[in-house]
């Protein structure tokens, strides 16, 4: 056998090895032995890392495979659409001014934190921009989307900019540590959230007043029946067949007419599939088709994102991550830029420090961090941080996009 050809090369059997790691993952996630274990490593983490290691070991490859573009084409895209389908913009607006202000300077805190990281480390070592002819700047530019809105918005970001595996390897390392690092710190002050908002005269009893109007506004899941479900997965996969239809007339027209254009992706098909597949989920969200959500349209979205996620991990050949150091140099200034910026927020509005937790989390974390960090201050409080990263979901495409076109322009 060839050393570059995989143990595994038909994608059927490639298929339920990946499925069949998400299945014991998450079995593992209702066991007593591994529930200490997953307190410290996210299951998400696994379900991307272990993919890696197959390809790592060359047990499967995605040179040989077309999961990962059959996920990135059809997957995201109806993803997007069901994460924002679901979001509410009248209980967003009830969580209050602070609640948001603090979110959205934590989002600009992402925004100028990588582009900052990435001038200190082009000062300390300019070789690390551009290492066996890859643009690092195109995997840093995926931690942004991931740190204003999610995993989903990552991997947009990942189609967008095309970072080349080893660098999206790499950088995704960089992700996950100082996100999980920041999530650790925060669980840690939980405890000592009323020193804090005494300290900073903080007024919390509005957290007991969100909880309350929350609970009485929130939705009702169904178990819907098997019309409902091919009328959701119609709807999902209808607006990413429409998405792929007007990206094939706009992506070449925008490179044959505009060529200036090409240097913000505005010729790459992928940038208009997800974009309008994004804002086609948020103006269905205003309409009577936000039900669907009740259908179970974010569950769908978070089963098809851990498939994405694991044909993400085929590519990443693990061994190489810790191959550009200043990587870390600049993770760090990343997440310390955020953490300073949304604690100055909730400073100046004296917003309570479970606002400054659940409001950083929504960004960085996404919907599962947020939830854990709601709910460690109180369990029903748990739907006001869904609440918030559903909102970082909405935004965080857009976000980092923005972020990596500074990004590049820093790099050049």
């Amino acid at each position: 056998m060839n050393p570059t050809t995989p143990l595994l090369k038909n994608d059927a059997v490639v298929l339920g090895v990946l499925l069949g790691t998400l299945a014991l993952i998450f079995y593992s996630t209702k066991t007593k032995l591994f529930e200490k274990i997953y307190k410290i490593i996210p299951p998400i983490l696994l379900c991307f890392f272990i993919p890696g290691l197959f390809s790592s070991f060359n047990v499967i490859s995605a040179e040989t495979s077309q999961l990962d573009e059959i996920a990135s084409r059809f997957l995201l895209p109806t993803c997007l659409v069901f994460f924002t389908l679901g979001i509410d913009f009248k209980a967003i607006k009830r969580l209050g001014g602070k609640a948001l202000f603090v979110f959205f300077i934590g989002a600009l805190g992402v925004m100028v934190g990588g582009p900052l990281g990435l001038w200190v480390g082009k000062i300390i070592d300019p070789s690390f921009l551009n290492k066996n002819g890859e643009e690092v700047w195109r995997g840093l530019a995926t931690i942004a989307g991931s740190w204003t809105g999610g995993n989903a918005n990552q991997l947009a970001l990942k189609e967008i900019f095309k970072p080349a595996s080893n660098v999206f390897a790499q950088t995704s390392v960089i992700d996950v540590l100082f996100a999980e690092l920041w999530l650790g710190m925060l669980l840690y002050f939980v405890s000592k959230a009323p020193i804090i908002d005494k300290k900073m005269n903080a007024d919390a009893s509005v957290i007991d007043e969100i909880k309350e109007r929350i609970a009485a506004g929130s939705s009702v899941q169904k178990n819907p029946d098997y019309q409902e479900l091919i009328i959701l997965l119609a709807v999902g996969f209808g607006i990413t067949g429409v998405s792929h239809f007007v990206a094939d007339i706009i992506a070449p027209f925008v490179g044959e007419n505009y060529p200036a254009l090409k240097a913000y992706s505005l010729d790459s098909k992928s940038f208009w599939i997800v974009t309008l597949a994004s804002l086609s989920g948020l103006l269905l969200s205003t309409t009577k088709a936000r039900k669907l959500d009740n259908w179970g349209a974010t569950k769908f979205g978070t089963l098809f994102l851990y498939i994405i996620i694991a044909t993400i991990g085929m590519q990443l050949h693990i061994f190489d991550a810790f191959k550009n150091p200043t990587l870390f140099l600049v993770g760090l200034i990343w997440i310390l830029t955020h953490a300073i910026f949304t604690l100055l927020a909730a400073r100046i509005v004296r917003a309570p420090f479970f606002f400054t937790a659940v409001g950083s989390q929504a960004n960085v974390g996404g919907v599962a961090s947020a939830s854990v960090i709601a709910a460690a201050f109180h369990p029903s409080l748990a739907p006001i941080g869904v609440l918030l990263a559903i909102l970082g979901n909405a935004i965080g495409t857009y976000c980092g996009y923005i972020t990596g076109l500074i990004m590049q322009w820093i790099s050049n």
